[in-house]
């Protein structure tokens, strides 16, 4: 009865996790119709984190959150061309937000990929 009762609570736990894992795939490729589209939009998130460094350092020596054209020109970043997606930044003194705004065919790609300066990044 023992080994039985341990080999059925193996099962369930097997299938806990491989139902789990199955949710965790579709996350990830959920992100566009195509591989293409899911590499792409991991590039921009990580360009994405990439300026909100930039701009913490930034603000780290001069006290105020930069536009994107002063931190190219300080040489803080450079931000590689995407096809399909453009940068913009919006910025205070204490805060800013960094958004990239998809223009592609993909329908099922993220229109707004956005990260602030508690580097919290949101998908729309």
């Amino acid at each position: 009865m023992g080994r039985a009762f341990g080999f059925i609570v193996l099962v369930i736990v097997v299938a806990i996790g491989g139902y789990l894992y199955m949710k965790q795939t579709q996350s990830v490729t959920s992100v566009g119709s195509n591989p293409e589209t899911t590499i792409a939009v991991t590039a921009v998130r990580n360009d994405l984190l990439a300026i909100a460094n930039a701009e913490r350092r930034y603000f780290a020596s001069n006290g105020k959150y930069a536009s994107l054209d002063e931190l190219r020109t300080a040489g803080d970043i450079t931000i590689p061309a995407r096809p399909n997606y453009s940068y913009s930044a919006q910025t205070s003194e204490t805060t800013f937000k960094i958004v990239a705004v998809y223009s592609g065919p993909d329908a099922k790609a993220p229109k707004r990929i956005t990260v602030d300066e508690t580097m919290t990044m949101t998908t729309d």
